[in-house]
């Protein structure tokens, strides 16, 4: 049973909504592997490991050097849209793809852009402040203590566990859905550490996230995430899937892009959020996203919503990470943007493939 299937039992809460903004496309230019500074039989390497079935369950890989694109793959395998089978696909550059949890990572620039516009609360602010309602929550004063930056670097010492899988109904995120009001489950749950101690793995807090961005803009999140991020990069077609409730989108895992999109979205940030001579996001939100405040279990850092860490040679890197395989890796010191799909979704070390395109198959494929 998938997710989509325990979550509603009829999927028509579930529906993805489509939303084509209103933008011209973006001209890529590109580069060829030797201007680029790759080895000439990269692509070849590549293409020869997927046939020989070493890659299983890659899609696509699209990979930007100075900003153009330097490498880029399509491949046939079977998929799905949030837990519903799609059946083989042939991928190209024009499909679609699950981002499942990379669409955190996105949901924490749009807060800055939101933030930047005046729509939402800054880091310093109560997060309960913004929900007057639960006047009860607000009564506890150390739940009172949970600060909006909490949230954006999932530390807000709620109890909250999405190891289960997804048909278990103790998943956090599976109980959040079935809740008659998502908003009040996440913050109502027990209290387990300070605030801001210890980073918890949470589609709960993105969730907020996103509800706060609709909240304070008055607008869809896909809405408004299509008129100040996507078509000012040139992305005219997304699909941002609904939350079981069918009002708001499922912030935290929700979007579905194209790799090339995906990627724009990475060098955006490369460029300091900056496109076009448009200041998309706010160089200093870009900043304070890319400052580590929390740190995995794993000893990866984490800022606001991003991944960050270091290469063997001590280059930082920043990125964003979905089951499956999905994969946005930026490395500001080789100018290199990596855009992974796969269809990979909840099998053990699903996180591999991705990583090891990258490292084998991009950084590995430097002629220097």
């Amino acid at each position: 049973m998938d997710r989509r299937t325990f979550l509603a039992g009829a999927s028509a809460a579930l529906v993805a909504r489509s939303a084509a903004a209103q933008a011209p496309a973006r001209q890529w230019q590109s580069l060829s592997l030797t201007e680029a500074g790759f080895k000439p039989d990269a692509s070849e390497r590549l293409e020869k490991a997927f046939a020989d079935g070493e890659l299983k369950g890659l899609h696509g890989l699209v990979v930007l050097r100075h900003g153009k694109i330097a490498m880029e793959h399509y491949f046939t395998g079977p998929d799905e849209i949030w837990g519903d089978s799609r059946g083989t696909v042939a991928f190209n550059a024009d499909e679609l793809h699950d981002l499942r949890s990379v669409s955190k990572s996105i949901v924490g620039l749009i807060y800055g852009i939101a933030l930047g516009e005046g729509h939402v609360p800054k880091p310093d602010a109560p997060v309960l402040a913004s929900f007057p309602d639960y006047r009860d929550l607000a009564a506890d004063a150390d739940r009172q203590r949970i600060k909006i930056e909490h949230v954006l670097t999932m530390s807000m010492g709620l109890a909250w566990d999405e190891s289960l899988p997804y048909t278990d109904p103790r998943n956090s995120e599976i109980a959040m859905e079935r809740a008659a009001d998502r908003y009040r489950f996440i913050l109502e749950q027990p209290i387990t550490r300070p605030p801001g101690e210890t980073w918890t793995y949470s589609g709960g807090a993105t969730a907020l996230l996103g509800h706060l961005v609709a909240k304070g803009s008055g607008q869809r999140l896909g809405a408004y995430a299509s008129s100040r991020l996507f078509a000012p990069l040139g992305i005219g077609n997304f699909v941002w899937t609904n939350g079981m409730d069918g009002k708001e989108e499922a912030a935290a895992s929700g979007l579905r892009l194209r790799p090339r999109d995906l990627a724009a979205i990475g060098q955006l940030l490369l460029d300091k959020g900056s496109h076009g001579g448009r200041q998309i996001i706010p160089a200093d939100w870009v900043e304070q996203a890319l400052t580590q405040r929390a740190q995995r279990q794993d000893g990866t850092g984490y800022g606001y919503q991003w991944y960050l860490g270091r290469d063997r040679a001590g280059n930082a890197w920043y990125g964003a990470e979905g089951n499956g395989g999905q994969r946005l890796i930026i490395a500001p010191k080789q100018q290199i943007v990596i855009a992974v799909t796969a269809g990979n979704y909840n099998l053990p070390g699903n996180s591999r493939l991705p990583l090891r395109v990258a490292s084998e198959f991009v950084f590995g494929a430097l002629a220097q």
